[in-house]
């Protein structure tokens, strides 16, 4: 299935889809690459934003956008990897029978399935401003993310073969 589909689908079944997509061997090149177009559409989602910060400050737009860029395409994906280190560690000391692969999946995995909802949360708070819009929005994309996330590291840390 397609990654698009896969996405969609994951909020339908996603213990069954994120388990398709972890899949049986390791695969840094696949983790990488969802996690930087998770980060890609997380910053295209900042554009609206920055746009109306811009106007309403009068700051340039580029120096905002360049600097949500690097944040998002070189500090973000650095956090990533540790926090999902960590997130691995400490259920490992629960009883986690995952891999640290595993577990970094699982969360650049929720990103990815999180971004459409923050694309959404982009363009209200671009177009509609701070609110309570905003406000819901916002609560349910990093519901969308977290529940992801737990759904993922379970089915992750409930052991398999990938290992790394």
């Amino acid at each position: 299935m397609s990654v698009v589909g896969d996405v969609l689908g994951a909020y339908r079944a996603p213990r069954s889809v994120f388990a398709r997509r972890l899949g049986d061997t390791v695969r840094e090149d696949r983790a990488l690459a969802v996690l930087m177009v998770a980060c890609i559409l997380i910053f295209v989602a900042q554009a609206p934003r920055l746009q109306r910060v811009s106007i309403e400050t009068g700051q340039e737009l580029n120096p905002l956008l360049g600097g949500a860029l690097f944040a998002w395409l070189f500090i973000v994906p650095l956090a990533a990897y540790a926090i999902s280190g960590i997130s691995h560690l400490a259920l490992r000391l629960m009883g986690g029978k995952g891999s640290y692969f595993r577990a970094r999946f699982a969360l650049f995995w929720a990103m990815l399935v999180a971004a459409p909802m923050w694309l959404l949360w982009g363009l209200t708070v671009g177009f509609v401003g701070p609110g309570t819009a905003e406000t819901l929005v916002g609560a349910i994309a990093l519901a969308a993310f977290v529940i992801h996330w737990v759904l993922n590291l379970i089915v992750a840390e409930s052991g398999g073969r990938a290992e790394a």
